[in-house]
């Protein structure tokens, strides 16, 4: 696939980086060339490869997801400096 400079300038834009316009056709090129190497990645033959989490061979343990150390609000809302009804109280930022 082919980038060009005007989608390059696009791409800087969205990503609000300031690229000079000598340089978009640098730019696109190596847009092109990442592309290019993520078509590659998609013709290997991944059948039956199974998922990994990690280089070295890794057996993730799980646990169940349970609540053990909750209904602290208080203890909590002791290190605010503005807590009313149960809650940090913060000051409005926005008018």
């Amino acid at each position: 696939m082919s980038i060009d400079e005007k989608t390059a300038a696009r791409v800087a834009k969205l990503a609000r980086i300031k690229v000079e316009d000598d340089q978009l056709h640098a730019l696109a090129q190596e847009f092109s060339n990442i592309l290019g190497f993520i078509e590659q990645l998609n013709e290997v033959d991944v059948e039956g490869i199974e998922p990994m989490t990690s280089v070295t061979p890794q057996k993730l343990y799980r646990r169940v997801d349970e609540v053990t150390d909750g209904d602290q609000q208080e203890k909590v809302l002791k290190n605010a400096p503005d807590a009313r009804e149960g809650f940090f109280a913060v000051p409005k930022v926005v008018e």
